[in-house]
C-alpha cells in the first residue's frame, strides 16, 4: 500500500524544509547549531502541522545520530526509562549521544518529566520536545532550565502554496499526473494552516478528480464534502473539535457546547487544555458583560487540578453551560486590539507632563506633575482632565457592547466623558 502523500513528502533535509526561516534559514539559529554539530536539548513550540516532528528527524539524520521517539499520549515512565537505557547503551568511544524526540511533551505529568532530568543533564540523550502549548505552563522549570525553547510560526499562505507545488512537482505519484491548480484558497482554508492536513486534502482532491479538470475552489469544496469521512480520518480532529466547542459557547448554545465537551473527554483530551480555552473565552467573548465568568473559568481551572478525572467532567460541564448561557461581549478584546494597533503605528508618544512622576526637584522644575488633579479631591471622586498623549486625545478604544452590565457602564461614561460617548 502506498504511503500517504504527507508521509511521502516529509522533508529529509533542511533544503527541502519549507517555513521557519528564522530557525533554519541561512542565518537561522538552529541551522547554525546543526552545522556546528552541537545541538542542545530544546523544545519546539508551535501550532500543529508546521514541521516540529520533521525538524527533529532532519536534525538526527544530518548529525547521524540514533533517533528515538515517544508520544506523551501513550508512553509512561517505564517507556522513558527503557528508552534512556537503550540510549545509554549506545554511548561508547566518541559517538554523539542519541536524540530522544517526545511529541506532545505538554501531556507528560511532572513525574514523567522528572524522569528525563538525569539523562538530559548527564548528556545521555539530547532531548527534543514538541508542544502546541506554552511550555512555560506545561513543562517543569527544572527541565526548561536545561533546554532551549524555539517558537515555530504559522505557515504563511505563500509557504502553504509552496508545499502544494512541491508535492505536485516532486512526489513520485503526483508528478506523473497532469495536475493544474487554478485556485488555492479552498485548499489552504480547509487545511487550517496545517501542512499535514493540506497534503491530505490535496491527495483526496487529486485522487477524486477522475476527469482531471483544473482544480478550483468550488471543485475542492465539493470533493471534500463527498469524501468527508476519509478526510476526517486523515485529519487532526483535535483542533476542529475545540473550535466547534468554543464557537458553540460563543454562540450561546449550551447543548452543542456540552456535546463537543463530551467528544473531547471521550477522546482523551487533556482537561487542562479545555479549561485554559474556557479561561480565554471568558475574557474574550463574555468579558465585561459578566465579569464573574472569568472568576468561574479560573475556579474551574483550579478545581480540575485538585480533583482530576472522572469527576472533573462535571466541573467542566458546569462551567461550559454557565459560559454558554452568559451574556456576551468582546468589547475588552476589541479595545486592547485597537490600542495595540495604535501603539504600533504611533510608537512611544510622550506622556503628558501633568501625569509624569516627579521624584526630584529638577523634574518638578521641568513641569513634571504640574497641573495634575487628584480625583479624590473632587465630588464623586472624578474631575475631567486629559490623560491621553497630545496626538491621541480624541481616541476612543473602549466601546461598551449592548448588554445589561455595559449599558450601565455606558450611562456612567456619558456622564463623565460626554465628548467621547455622546
Amino acid at each position: 500500500m502506498n504511503k500517504p502523500l504527507a508521509e511521502r513528502m516529509r522533508p529529509k533535509s533542511l533544503d527541502d524544509y519549507i517555513g521557519q526561516t528564522h530557525l533554519v534559514g541561512e542565518k537561522g539559529i538552529l541551522r547554525k547549531a546543526i552545522e556546528s554539530g552541537s545541538v542542545p536539548s530544546f523544545i519546539l513550540w508551535g501550532p500543529p502541522g508546521v514541521g516540529k516532528t520533521t525538524l527533529a528527524f532532519i536534525i538526527s539524520q544530518v548529525l547521524e545520530r540514533p533517533f528515538y521517539t515517544l508520544s506523551a499520549i501513550n508512553s509512561g515512565v517505564k517507556d522513558i526509562r527503557e528508552t534512556i537505557a537503550k540510549a545509554k547503551s549506545k554511548q561508547f568511544f566518541n559517538r554523539a549521544n542519541p536524540i530522544l524526540f517526545i511529541d506532545e511533551i505538554h501531556r507528560f505529568s511532572k513525574s514523567q518529566q522528572d524522569s528525563l532530568l538525569g539523562a538530559v543533564e548527564k548528556g545521555i540523550i539530547t532531548l527534543i520536545g514538541a508542544t502546541t502549548e506554552n511550555p512555560s505552563f506545561e513543562v517543569i522549570s527544572a527541565l526548561l532550565s536545561r533546554a532551549q525553547v524555539y517558537i515555530l510560526n504559522h505557515l504563511t499562505e505563500d509557504e502553504l502554496i509552496g508545499i502544494i507545488n512541491q508535492a505536485i512537482s516532486k512526489d513520485e505519484i503526483l508528478k506523473e499526473k497532469d495536475i493544474k491548480i487554478e485556485e488555492y484558497e479552498a485548499l489552504i482554508r480547509l487545511s487550517g494552516g496545517d501542512a499535514r492536513k493540506l497534503l491530505n486534502v490535496l491527495e483526496i482532491v487529486v485522487n477524486a478528480n477522475t476527469e482531471n479538470i483544473p482544480i478550483r475552489n468550488e471543485l475542492v469544496q465539493e470533493l471534500i464534502q463527498e469524501n468527508l469521512v476519509l478526510y476526517d480520518k486523515g485529519g487532526d480532529q483535535h483542533y476542529d473539535t475545540i473550535s466547534a466547542f468554543i464557537k458553540s459557547i460563543r454562540g450561546s448554545d449550551p447543548n452543542a457546547a456540552v456535546y463537543y465537551l463530551a467528544r473531547m473527554l471521550e477522546g482523551g483530551e487533556d482537561i487542562k487544555f479545555i479549561a485554559r480555552r474556557l479561561l480565554i473565552l471568558a475574557a474574550e467573548d463574555i468579558g465585561l458583560a459578566n465579569p464573574n465568568a472569568l472568576l468561574m473559568a479560573n475556579t474551574t481551572m483550579q478545581a480540575i487540578q485538585n480533583v482530576g478525572m472522572p469527576e472533573s467532567r462535571i466541573i467542566l460541564s458546569q462551567a461550559t453551560i454557565y459560559l454558554a448561557n452568559s451574556e456576551k461581549s468582546n468589547s475588552a478584546y476589541l479595545a486592547i486590539n485597537k490600542a495595540q494597533a495604535v501603539v504600533k503605528q504611533t510608537g512611544n508618544l510622550p506622556v503628558p507632563l501633568q501625569l509624569r512622576n516627579a521624584p526630584t526637584q529638577l523634574m518638578k522644575n521641568h513641569g513634571y506633575g504640574k497641573g495634575y488633579k487628584y480625583s479624590h479631591d473632587f465630588d464623586g471622586n472624578f474631575v475631567e482632565q486629559e490623560f491621553m498623549p497630545e496626538k491621541l486625545k480624541n481616541e476612543v478604544f473602549y466601546t461598551p457592547s449592548e448588554n445589561a452590565m455595559e449599558s450601565r457602564t455606558l450611562q456612567m461614561l456619558k456622564q463623565k466623558w460626554k465628548k467621547y460617548y455622546e
